[in-house]
């Protein structure tokens, strides 16, 4: 029952694009057409509710589907950040704490459930909501934290970007030189991602003036989402040349 794609370095880089897509497309949505932060959250949650419900009735594993998923979590979890910090004034560190403490609730419940957080051993329509709601929260910390590193931390877009991509650096070093879970590690990466997604995303789309490249948020989703649909396009191929030798070996 396993829908899940498998963890190479493709799917980080489709990861990553994701997260950045949907740092760029939330702010699209909420801020360049002007729809606002809670009108944005709810008719993103519901797309994500959508793409979500569908996945989870599917048999098999559909790449395009999963990345709509993905994709979906990652601008829902933008404009729920952004209702969080800035809506209800929470700020982008009490957010972020209110977030781990979510996620971190999310896995307990997980883990006493009994269904493993193994992404590569999720054979329940139980294990796989988890799975989807903690990569939701991982999305929307991912958000907070972004911003914080890029407007309050003072280290600037590039910098908390650069900040990020050195702990993810960390943990592939984690993976192949120390014995760490690789469950641990997977989660720590995937939570990782999405802030280095948003201050990417921030970087790519903000003026010069705020340290940005000044693509907008037009141009930037369009570019990431291009790049996206092509990486989702091999998946599909690689996908079906498996299934393809499966089948002839079966017969």
């Amino acid at each position: 029952m396993n829908k899940l794609p498998q963890i190479t370095l493709a799917f980080w880089i489709m990861k990553i694009c994701a997260t950045t897509l949907g740092e760029t497309a939330g702010d699209l949505l909420s801020m360049t057409l002007n729809v606002g932060y809670a009108l944005s959250s709810l008719l993103l949650i519901s797309v994500f509710l959508v793409t979500l419900v569908t996945q989870l009735l599917s048999k098999r594993f559909h790449p395009v589907l999963y990345w709509l998923v993905i994709l979906s979590t990652s601008t829902a979890g933008t404009t729920m950040s952004d209702f969080m910090d800035r809506t209800l004034g929470l700020g982008y560190a009490t957010g972020s704490a209110i977030l781990i403490g979510i996620l971190l609730l999310t896995f307990a419940i997980w883990r006493l459930s009994g269904d493993p957080l193994n992404v590569n051993n999720i054979r329940s329509r139980r294990g796989e909501l988890f799975y989807w709601v903690a990569i939701l929260f991982s999305n929307t910390l991912g958000t907070a934290l972004g911003d914080y590193l890029a407007d309050d931390s003072g280290l600037g877009f590039a910098g908390g970007a650069l900040l990020i991509g050195s702990a993810i650096g960390v943990v592939v070093l984690a993976h192949y030189w120390t014995r760490l879970s690789a469950v641990l590690l997977f989660w720590v990466a995937f939570v990782l991602t999405r802030p280095f997604g948003a201050t990417l995303g921030d970087f790519l789309t903000k003026p010069h003036e705020k340290g940005g490249l000044d693509f907008g948020t037009v141009g930037s989703s369009a570019v990431l989402g291009a790049i996206l649909l092509g990486m989702i396009g091999l998946s599909y191929n690689v996908t079906q040349r498996k299934s393809r030798l499966a089948v002839a070996e079966l017969s």
